[in-house]
């Protein structure tokens, strides 16, 4: 019993992620050719390549656990893309701007951190150690991710100061 309820939650984490994923790969493009620093660009391009990646591994998990990838549009994404989607809108002062891109890419890339956690501690759970090991490969790319971002921020507020 416990563990069929946990799989249904583990796939119900697994659509959500997939489909978060899947919007990431039309707004980080966006993403990108707004920003003006190039470390904060380059990063960006990055992790569009990753998502791409991470996309196929959750093909992958999806096919060695047999169910499908289709499920409800995740919401928290499309509100943190259209978060980040008004921000490029906004006129501001390009430097401003690259850390308020930085500021809601950090926001997704928390939600995704935290999704792939929490989704291979379930795998876990159920003993799919082959379905963990693929979550935490993307849970550590988002951790990454996140540390090259703040980097960057922390280094153009200096040169802010400078």
């Amino acid at each position: 019993m416990k563990k069929a309820v946990l799989h249904d939650l583990f796939i119900m984490e697994v659509q959500d992620l997939y489909d978060a994923e899947q919007q990431l790969l039309d707004a980080l493009p966006k993403m990108a050719a707004a920003a003006t620093n190039s470390d904060l660009k380059a990063g960006i391009e990055l992790h569009l390549t990753q998502t791409e990646d991470q996309i196929a591994r959750l093909e992958e998990l999806s096919e060695l656990m047999e169910f499908e990838l289709e499920g409800q549009p995740c919401e928290a994404m499309e509100g943190l893309v259209a978060e980040g989607e008004e921000i490029l809108d906004l006129d501001m002062i390009p430097t401003v701007l690259d850390l308020a891109i930085i500021t809601a890419a950090l926001k997704i890339e928390m939600y995704e951190k935290t999704g792939y956690e929490m989704t291979a501690m379930l795998a876990n759970e159920m003993d799919h150690a082959e379905a963990e090991k693929l979550l935490k490969k993307t849970r550590d790319e988002e951790e990454k991710t996140a540390d090259i971002l703040e980097h960057t921020a922390k280094k153009i507020l200096k040169e802010i100061q400078d």
